[in-house]
């Protein structure tokens, strides 16, 4: 029996063991459950949180899907996903999948803003961000970043995710979730 014979790894090729989540707030919400493809059909659509026991990568895959072009087209944005994949396996030499949770953690805003009314007037207020809520930000930012990258470039989808995944996990400033990230908190920190 082989060493890959008795581990499942994602699109065949990844495995998902050797990957650790750093950021201690996200290790519950960052889930790395190995599926070759993956694809849940739904099981975790029932309750609230329970989004979160599906994989992370299913998430990526579900929040590129739910662009205007791409909805309900799943097998396109698995294939954007796992091309993408293989980019960043090219460019860095390290699994994808540990870019992808690192560029989750550098871009999921620590603190946001809410609106509180005193007497009529709307008044901002800082407050920290759910770990939940980090993820989900982090995926939308991810995913809205190669929306508008891809309306604008002549770059496939594919490409323009791995860069963003790349920049990202280095927490660069030019890279669109990043930046979004600190603007987020930028706004936040002035409303404290």
């Amino acid at each position: 029996m082989t060493e890959t014979e008795g581990k499942k790894l994602l699109f065949n090729k990844w495995d998902v063991s050797e990957v650790k989540v750093t950021d201690p707030g996200l290790v519950r919400y960052v889930n790395l459950t190995a599926l070759i493809i993956p694809h849940s059909c739904g099981k975790f659509s029932k309750q609230e949180f329970n989004k979160s026991n599906m994989m992370i990568v299913e998430r990526l895959i579900n929040r590129l899907m739910q662009t205007e072009n791409n909805t309900g087209k799943k097998q396109l944005a698995i294939r954007i996903v796992r091309d993408a994949f293989e980019i960043i396996n090219k460019k860095t030499k390290r699994n994808p999948l540990e870019v992808l949770v690192e560029a989750i953690a550098n871009s999921g805003p620590r603190e946001e803003t809410v609106r509180l009314k005193y007497g009529g007037i709307n008044v901002p207020k800082s407050v920290d961000t759910a770990p939940l809520r980090r993820v989900d930000s982090a995926i939308g930012f991810i995913a809205e970043a190669v929306l508008k990258s891809s309306h604008s470039s002549k770059k496939t989808a594919s490409a323009i995710l791995a860069d963003e995944l790349i920049a990202a996990s280095k927490g660069d400033m030019k890279c669109y979730s990043v930046g979004k990230k600190e603007e987020r908190e930028r706004i936040a920190k002035s409303a404290r």
